[in-house]
């Protein structure tokens, strides 16, 4: 066909530059195409190692740790220059603690441990769900997870303004671990908790739990910043948890939980039971509390996962840890809520103040104990505990049904219609939530009755993602507030932030690859009976997925962990070519080095079960000990001849002691380049 007629008269040069803009266009949409296709699947592969992880440690959670009560009088000394509290705390603390952690300053630990005494007086009177009304002229501003980022918790007070009575926040769990200012960020949030109870509100979510902190490093953060105060932080802190809320609801219509729910997650049992019997959701109940059914969600115990043997669920709950102490003499300085009966669909009947069969209709924050449930004893029972699960672990998903959380380990995963089963059962309309990174800081889903937020941007790598909060008044329509902490990407362009996003992901995933290095070359030795050290791409994903179990798009990612030959064959020992070991000690044999990679966040918790005094330094004897430990717990065969030698190495000046944290420090990984594989290639 020829030119068409409207264009007939034009001039050529007219018709040349329309067709070049054309193609411009064209080149430019699958230039955004492909850069929005890499951010993606370097946040994918960032979720999936994340998830792994915590599959590893609902495995180590069968080990104990516990901390004894450590009393002592704490005196302040006059070379301590950083802010000084007195309580009841007011207003001007508050800023005063700002302004101090702006300029990072830390807050003498004789202020922390009061600050987290009072703290546990407050929400001892809370109720485990907590029910707050909306106005037009009081916004409620919703937060997800801040995760130690301290900067996104200022920017959003800078942004949102302070709490106050007029600006009510909630913070939906995960304040700690990841980041490095997650102490800062609890004394900033308990301090508000503290000045104004009926405006600033709390949910526990999964990473609010001792044994979560030994791994993802607030456990290490306080030991840091508090030194031999940090064990009586740690162990106070182990009960504030314990007594932190479990949801919140708003105006009877908008449920606020951090995980998700199940098709058994029942609101009245929930609001009813004694919270603060649990103190860590990674230590299941004893067996013999109750007869123990199988849950659908809430099972720890892996499934699928990329270890060779998932271990037995826990015996037995610790019972060496102590009861809280219940203050009953500390009023409750937050209002009685008053609330309305819902009518038509199964209210949430046994909640104080719902209706008129309530026990204490006048009443919402309970005394602790002051509600008798069917199970008085002290113990933990495995329906509560399996409630609590679902709710700080689960996630939702596009299909229909409720199946368990295999990625994560712990939790389900919950359809549409769970969701519209629930919320047609307590009349309600929306669910807020948290749990995961989002790459906008928000996600709606389930026909807009499910709404994912996440409060801390840049979480896996800088550019990452953006944070967001949400503000929600009567209409109940949510509004998001999007925002990105920025430093060094200001002056970086889309294609510079996304391929430093992308090789930030990659290299985790490399090193994914290089701790799994005997297992791959045996899955690709299965396809390769001949040794040529070639097989087929398809070949080459089916034995990683298989080994690794992250349910990654290999073929795509294929081409920057691998180098193929001439006739479009993997050369399949090249995943490991880009990562080397800096290796202190040559006599360590390499399985053993490939074993200390992997297993290298497991090793540092169980270390500090056994440094007690948390000094960085045990004997050579209880290192043997730790990897007795770490043997039994992980079901490897690493000879006691290996162990002696390996000890004997790294005691580099014959004391008997080890420095562990210098000896973990020794085992990373470094970037070796080679030039026949295009992994760090960042060409569009």
């Amino acid at each position: 066909m020829g030119t068409p007629l409207i264009f007939s008269f034009w001039p050529l040069h007219v018709l040349a530059a329309i067709k070049a803009a054309v193609l411009i266009q064209r080149w430019y949409r699958s230039y955004m195409a492909r850069l929005e296709m890499r951010r993606r699947y370097a946040l994918s592969i960032f979720q999936s190692i994340e998830y792994a992880e915590e599959q590893a440690q609902l495995q180590v959670c069968t080990l104990d740790y516990t901390m004894r009560e450590y009393e002592q009088t704490i005196e302040v000394p006059a070379s301590y220059y950083g802010p000084h509290l007195s309580f009841p705390l007011t207003v001007a603390d508050t800023d005063v603690l700002l302004q101090a952690f702006k300029h990072r300053q830390h807050l003498h630990a004789r202020y922390v441990l009061q600050l987290l005494h009072e703290t546990r007086k407050v929400l001892q009177q809370m109720p485990n769900i907590t029910y707050l009304s909306t106005s037009y002229t009081k916004e409620i501003t919703i937060c997800g997870d801040l995760h130690g980022k301290l900067d996104d918790l200022l920017l959003i007070f800078y942004k949102n303004g302070l709490p106050s009575e007029e600006n009510p926040y909630i913070f939906n769990g995960d304040f700690v671990d990841r980041g490095k200012n997650s102490i800062e960020i609890l004394i900033i949030l308990f301090a508000f908790l503290l000045v104004y109870p009926n405006h600033l509100h709390l949910n526990r979510g999964n990473h609010e739990d001792h044994i979560m902190n030994l791994r993802y490093g607030f456990t290490k953060e306080v030991m840091k910043k508090y030194q031999c105060y940090g064990t009586a932080i740690l162990h106070l802190l182990e009960d504030v948890y314990s007594w932190l809320p479990l949801a919140t609801i708003i105006d009877s219509k908008v449920l606020i939980l951090h995980g998700g729910i199940s098709d058994t997650t029942d609101l009245n049992f929930l609001n009813l039971f004694q919270r603060n019997k649990l103190k860590s959701v990674l230590r299941p109940v004893k067996s013999n509390a109750e007869t123990v059914s199988k849950p659908r969600g809430a099972s720890l115990v892996e499934t699928g996962s990329h270890r060779t043997e998932a271990t037995k669920s826990l015996s037995g709950q610790d019972n060496s840890l102590k009861e809280a102490t219940r203050s009953t003499s500390a009023p409750s300085k937050r209002r009685r809520y008053s609330r309305d009966v819902s009518d038509g669909k199964e209210p949430l009947g046994n909640l104080p103040g719902r209706g008129s069969s309530s026990l204490l209709p006048e009443v919402q924050y309970l005394k602790p104990g002051s509600v008798t449930t069917s199970q008085t004893s002290s113990e933990l029972t495995t329906k509560e505990w399996k409630q609590v699960v679902d709710i700080l672990w689960s996630d939702p998903k596009h299909q229909n049904g409720c199946t368990p959380n295999k990625f994560r380990g712990g939790g389900c995963y919950f359809g549409p219609d769970v969701t519209a089963r629930l919320l047609r059962r307590y009349n309600l309309k929306m669910l807020i939530r948290s749990h995961e990174c989002k790459q906008d800081g928000y996600e709606i889903s389930h026909n807009g009755k499910v709404i994912t937020i996440f409060s801390a941007s840049n979480y896996y790598a800088e550019g990452s993602n953006r944070g967001a909060y949400i503000k929600l008044n009567p209409d109940l329509i949510p509004r998001f507030v999007q925002y990105q902490v920025s430093k060094s990407t200001r002056k970086e362009t889309l294609h510079q932030r996304v391929t430093a996003i992308e090789l930030s992901a990659l290299k985790c995933l490399r090193e994914k690859l290089y701790t799994h290095k005997s297992e791959l070359i045996a899955a690709f030795r299965q396809y390769d009976p001949n040794y040529t050290g070639k097989i087929s791409p398809g070949e080459w994903a089916s034995a990683v997925e298989s080994v690794l179990c992250l349910d990654l798009p290999w073929r795509t990612l294929r081409s920057r962990l691998v180098y193929l030959d001439q006739d479009g064959r993997v050369e399949y020992l090249s995943s490991f070519d880009n990562f080397e070991i800096q290796l202190p000690i040559k006599e360590v044999q390499p399985f053993l080095v490939e074993t200390l990679c992997r297993y290298k966040a497991d090793l540092e918790i169980i270390f500090n079960m056994i440094d007690k005094d948390h000094s960085g330094l045990i004997s050579v004897d209880e290192f043997r000990q730790t990897w007795k430990l770490f043997n039994l717990h992980l079901r490897i065969n690493v000879d006691d001849e290996s162990i002696d030698s390996l000890a004997r190495s790294i005691d580099f000046n014959k004391d008997g002691s080890i420095d562990f944290n210098e000896f973990l420090e020794a085992f990373n990984f470094y970037i070796v380049t080679f030039p026949h594989v295009p992994a760090y290639s960042s060409s569009p």
